[in-house]
């Protein structure tokens, strides 16, 4: 157990966990003859599906009996929390479900079937899908070649044609504002390199770290930074987004054990830019930034980051000083910070934080007691004021 007053809310990046599964051969029991499918499946079928393969016959009807079987039994999990939109097989035939709870992937591992622990339930997957569906029949996006949930990567995904249109961009903003439930692949399937745009709110890995994204501005000779805690570029790393690099930090007043300030800045690569509308992962659209101004103490606030995503509260206080404590590093005290209500988890630091259409500035830390509950859960969080960052070092924020 940590024993801290404040934490960083910079997060570790952890592995997907993958339940082990139960033990059910992939392709079933040999049979005695390539007559055993006889009466179950028309022999077109069966034929095609060899041919497809590469394998005979009575290897093609014992692959869909093992399907068969699996699917059977995935069918009397429904009421124990299985739910099959999120099933699919994996390339050596074992059946496998995606579950978000330890009981549901006990239930099924003792059915013999494999569990996946994963981020997104179908719920949510087809929540998006549907808020997607609702946005093309507006503005129809000729660009994007199509959109729907994979169940193998426990996200939506988007295959993009090749073209693009104005309505391609309102359409794909739209999607980024649900993070990493949101996947974009060109139309052979690869993954979109290029970082391209990024929004506020979204998550940037560094090392086996990640932060997340705020305000992007530019310097006196208008080169593109990334606004972001110092504490997230305190080492001057590289930044990635979806595994594409986009930035890589320059600047830091943070220093672990000396007297702080939690700002520091990233130069932005050439070909990818910092979105001028943050992201509010799926709560109601982006919010587009108009300005700047600092908003008085009592304002309501919301910020966005890639952990606790979209919350909000109100501020408290300005010119707040926290003592930060760092498992394994010196204490350090941070000083002109402003002090909220909202809710902040690890690996939100570096988010953006708006009151109407105005930046107020970007994540710095909180309680380790934090307990993220909903929108407006409340918890004690520090953030860098952004006005400060901005005149400290001489920049002009982007605007919509």
């Amino acid at each position: 157990m940590l024993r801290l007053r404040a934490v960083l809310v910079s997060g570790a990046a952890s592995a997907a966990l993958v339940m082990a599964a139960g033990v059910v051969p992939a392709h079933g029991a040999p049979s005695a003859d390539s007559s055993a499918g006889e009466g179950r499946y028309q022999k077109q079928m069966v034929r095609a599906l060899a041919d497809s393969l590469g394998i005979d016959d009575a290897a093609a009807v014992r692959r869909l009996d093992t399907q068969a079987a699996q699917q059977k039994t995935l069918a009397t999990l429904k009421s124990s929390g299985a739910d099959s939109r999120g099933a699919f097989f994996d390339a050596k035939g074992k059946l496998t479900v995606n579950v978000t709870g330890p009981q549901a992937a006990r239930t099924v591992q003792a059915a013999g079937l494999k569990a996946r622990m994963v981020a997104h339930t179908a719920d949510e997957l087809d929540g998006i899908k549907a808020a997607l569906d609702k946005a093309a029949v507006r503005h129809v996006p000729a660009g994007v070649q199509g959109w729907g949930v994979e169940p193998a990567s426990n996200q939506l995904v988007i295959r993009l044609r090749g073209t693009a249109a104005a309505a391609d961009e309102a359409f794909l903003a739209r999607a980024a504002s649900y993070g990493s439930a949101v996947a974009v692949k060109d139309n052979e399937g690869q993954a979109v390199t290029t970082a391209g745009t990024v929004y506020p709110g979204s998550r940037m890995d560094y090392g086996n770290h990640y932060c997340s994204v705020g305000f992007g501005a530019r310097d006196s000779s208008g080169r593109q930074v990334l606004v972001t805690a110092g504490h997230c570029v305190e080492n001057l790393p590289d930044l990635s987004y979806d595994g594409a690099h986009f930035a890589k930090g320059i600047k830091t007043r943070f220093k672990h054990g000396r007297n702080s300030i939690d700002m520091g800045l990233a130069s932005v690569d050439s070909g990818s830019s910092i979105a001028t509308q943050i992201g509010t992962w799926g709560n109601g659209g982006n919010v587009a930034v108009k300005g700047g101004q600092r908003a008085a103490v009592g304002s309501d606030v919301c910020k966005s980051g890639a952990t606790s995503r979209w919350t909000c509260g109100s501020i408290k206080s300005y010119n707040y000083t926290v003592t930060y404590s760092d498992e394994g590093r010196p204490d350090t005290l941070v000083s002109g910070l402003g002090l909220s209500t909202v809710c902040t988890l690890g690996g939100d630091s570096g988010g953006a934080w708006v009151s109407g259409n105005q930046a107020q500035g970007v994540t710095s830390g909180g309680l380790n007691s934090n307990r993220c509950d909903g929108v407006y859960g409340e918890g004690t969080s520090y953030f860098q004021p952004l006005d400060d960052a901005l005149n400290y070092y001489g920049l002009r924020l982007n605007t919509a």
